[in-house]
């Protein structure tokens, strides 16, 4: 259990948060929300002890173990997966360490005898006969085949470098758990997996997390971080999200009657401050006045950016035909044979476990590369704009954002591209930031501003959320619900694939024999509850040798 008491952060002028009274307690997840800046990643910081707080106390239970998602990737590069996860329990793992280097002695003494006698008790009572089988659970969990387990951790890609750091965490049933964004670099299977796990989770946890689904799922309770202080509601998200527009609701309508009250009684004192008989009362609603602080109502933290997608032209019939399309890199035959037709209405999401897949099969319908065999073409009244996962090229450049963004616009004129960026939460100085120093999120804001302003008919998204605050992908979210066009987009956020698409293609492993690709015309919860589409899911899964049906 921690609890928080009378905690405040101030970072100079500004203050995060004040005289935060918390208590987390075991059995349940507390989901950390807030916007980006708010003080959500600071939080955990402060509650781990890596980061001082300007008053206040922090209290956890004694004997209490805490367990922190690490956030350096590189930290543990020597070591192998395996071995990584357990260092996650660091009691352990020292009498582990102990107990190897006393019996790898050539000089086995008395004492050494009965030290290892000591290590044997305490390494059976900390679980170390299950612990690498604990750790090897977790990281097959988590998406990790077998040869993995035993790779050092500088032989392992980023994605699966987060996962080993994710089961390191989650490694020995710790009493506290704190996950700054576990989700990031998972697949949505791994996602599930995940989910399954902290609902079963019999002890603290404390999550920072974007993705609502998610948080949907494994949260007992929110602390929503705003206003300057930290305010917790019983339920998940959506509860949260329900009982935050009540709030506003009733904030909105307290400042309107303040404001009709102020009124009135400038009205009577302008009326009635020179009449003799009406003076007293016009100096009483003077004091009246003064104590209605208008300039004091909280303001909000929260800011959503305008997202709204408006097609010059509407679409035909004909959008989209691929025919055959093969594409291999490095060796690895990312797609063979796939073909598709592509039909008004559709809003298509790509699954499958080769994220190179989808991201091939959008680079070469956007003619960004070329297919090695097969041929693809679109129909003669559509347009498409291509959000690729890899932006990094658009912004190698000193122009600030207002130039950058006027290279897209049919409107060149400066006032019309700063009221536009001003809408995408780029408003006075920041609109003339240069884009090479602009942040992960940032960036993402002005390449949906580049589509919003190319008027396409199709929109091709390759991983659009990363880098997003949940206000941010609430706010594209609606925009793509609301789009009359066609989408062809990539996810691994699960509210995000259901509520907007209504076809699911999924790219299988590439085999000789059994189905290359999954075509359904349905939402994404009823493809994953359909027995059908499970069986074909895990024949393929079998022929590709993964234990596990994984999605993303």
């Amino acid at each position: 259990m921690i609890t928080v008491t009378d905690l405040s952060l101030i970072f100079g002028e500004r203050t995060l948060f004040k005289d935060v009274n918390l208590k987390f307690t075991p059995g349940n997840c507390y989901g950390i929300i807030g916007a980006n800046g708010a003080g959500k990643s600071t939080f955990l910081k402060i509650l781990s002890g890596e980061l001082e707080h300007d008053k206040g106390e922090v209290s956890i239970a004694k004997n209490q173990r805490m367990a922190v998602l690490k956030q350096d990737h590189f930290a543990f590069e020597e070591y192998p997966a395996l071995e990584t996860v357990v260092m996650g329990y660091p009691k352990l793992y020292s009498v582990q360490k102990e107990r190897e280097a006393i019996y790898a002695k050539e000089d086995f003494t008395e004492a050494d005898g009965l030290r290892a006698s000591e290590l044997e008790a305490d390494f059976a009572d900390l679980g170390g006969w299950e612990a690498e089988a604990q750790a090897g659970q977790l990281l097959s969990g988590l998406g990790l085949d077998e040869d993995d387990h035993s790779r050092l951790m500088a032989e392992l890609d980023e994605s699966k470098k987060v996962r080993v750091l994710l089961a390191q965490a989650l490694f020995g049933n710790p009493d506290i758990l704190l996950l700054d964004e576990p989700t990031n670099g998972l697949d949505l299977e791994s996602i599930s997996w995940l989910e399954e796990f902290l609902i079963d989770f019999p002890n603290t946890v404390i999550v920072v997390s974007h993705d609502r689904h998610f948080l949907n799922a494994v949260c007992t309770s929110v602390c929503d971080i705003d206003y300057g202080k930290i305010t917790p509601y019983s339920g998940n998200y959506d509860f949260w999200y329900q009982m935050s527009q009540i709030l506003q609701r009733q904030a909105r309508d307290q400042l309107k009657k303040r404001e009709e009250k102020a009124k009135e009684l400038k009205e009577f004192i302008q009326r009635f401050s020179s009449n003799a008989s009406k003076a007293r009362q016009a100096t009483s609603r003077k004091k009246v006045l003064e104590k209605l602080d208008l300039d004091n109502v909280p303001v909000t933290s929260r800011k959503f950016p305008y997202v709204g997608f408006k097609p010059d032209r509407e679409i035909g019939n004909n959008v989209l035909s691929a025919e055959k399309l093969n594409f291999t890199f490095e060796n690895t035959p990312l797609l063979k044979d796939f073909s598709l037709t592509v039909n008004k209405g559709d809003k298509i999401a790509f699954l499958g476990i080769e994220h190179t897949s989808k991201s091939a099969l959008f680079d070469i319908i956007s003619g960004e590369k070329k297919a090695e065999s097969g041929e693809y073409n679109w129909g003669q009244t559509t347009s498409f704009s291509y959000f690729p996962k890899e932006n990094s090229s658009f912004f190698d450049s000193d122009l600030s954002i207002t130039d950058w963004l006027r290279q897209y616009s049919p409107d060149q004129d400066e006032t019309y591209v700063r009221s536009f960026l001003g809408r995408m939460l780029f408003s006075g100085e920041e609109a003339l930031k240069p884009v090479h120093v602009l942040s992960g999120g940032e960036k993402v804001r002005c390449m949906l501003s580049r589509m919003m302003l190319s008027g396409a008919n199709v929109l091709i998204l390759d991983e659009p959320t990363n880098h997003l605050d949940l206000e941010a992908i609430t706010a594209l979210n609606d925009g793509l619900v609301a789009f009359p066009g066609v989408i062809l987009f990539n996810s691994h956020d699960h509210e995000f694939i259901n509520s907007i698409a209504n076809r699911i293609i999924e790219i299988l492993p590439q085999s000789e024999t059994g189905e290359r690709y999954i075509d359904r015309m349905m939402q994404f919860d009823d493809y994953l509850a359909d027995p059908n589409i499970k069986q074909l899911r895990s024949a393929a899964y079998k022929q590709e040798g993964s234990s596990r049906l994984r999605l993303g």
